[in-house]
């Protein structure tokens, strides 16, 4: 269930929150070997747009990046990334939110300030999926998991935000490898085998890589403790179980 709108909601002139500053977010999750992002959906009016929220006018940008993301997803300690701002003419489009308000109820005046034009903070997640319980917000009525691969048609331009995401999320991948842990921990199981690891890389990245050479490269980086061998039938057949260090050490280049 989603909460009750509040009073700063309501108010034509949103007088608790920064004008025309507004935050989006694309939350990714692994799951049975797809990507997935949380979508809102608006079931009286078929919208779906990403989850977002806005700045309250004593909160650090950050601080109420993280609050939003602990609403929707009941998790409070998150990879969280800052990817681009948003802030095209051409994104502007009142139609959507005020079928939305509609929908809930509300008859906006013309100048509400939810029908104002907004630049966007695009911020990017990454959260362990077994863990979430998305909740919808204030205006929406479900918070769900998409396969990344076949999202429904978003607002705006919700769907230029998840695939600029996607391709920083992906530049990120390749330049910061010795960061690897931090950000793919949350994807993953806390322990895992190799294969599971290459399988999260190759969604992400959406190609196949060679085994053999993924593998060297892992090890190399010294961010994985390896565990005892997966029994499987045969002490020679089953791979190594492997974890994130705590404390990963930086490779020498």
């Amino acid at each position: 269930m989603s909460h009750q709108l509040s009073p700063e909601e309501i108010s034509p002139a949103g007088v608790d929150f920064l004008p025309g500053l507004a935050l989006d977010f694309v939350i990714f999750g692994f799951h049975q070997n797809q990507l997935k992002i949380l979508l809102l959906e608006y079931r009286n009016t078929g919208l779906f747009a990403l989850p977002g929220g806005f700045i309250r006018q004593n909160e650090n940008l950050n601080d109420a990046a993280r609050r939003v993301l602990a609403e929707r997803t009941s998790l409070t300690d998150i990879f969280l990334e800052q990817f681009y701002t948003f802030g095209d003419l051409a994104r502007y489009d009142v139609a959507p939110m005020r079928a939305i308000m509609e929908a809930k109820g509300i008859t906006p005046t013309d100048n509400h300030w939810l029908l104002r034009r907004f630049v966007s903070v695009g911020y990017y997640a990454l959260i362990d999926f077994t863990k979430a319980v998305p909740i919808p917000d204030s205006l929406s009525d479900t918070c769900t998991w998409y396969e990344l691969t076949a999202l429904p048609t978003l607002i705006q331009d919700h769907r230029l935000i998840v695939q600029k995401a996607l391709e920083t999320l992906r530049a990120d991948l390749d330049r910061n490898l010795t960061g690897f842990n931090q950000w793919a921990a949350p994807l993953l199981s806390d322990i895992f085998t190799m294969a599971d690891l290459q399988r999260l890389y190759e969604t992400i990245l959406g190609q196949p890589l060679h085994r053999s050479s993924f593998q060297r490269k892992m090890l190399s980086l010294g961010i994985l403790e390896r565990l005892d061998k997966k029994y499987s039938g045969g002490a020679h057949k089953a791979p190594y179980l492997y974890r994130f260090r705590t404390n990963s050490p930086v490779p020498i280049k």
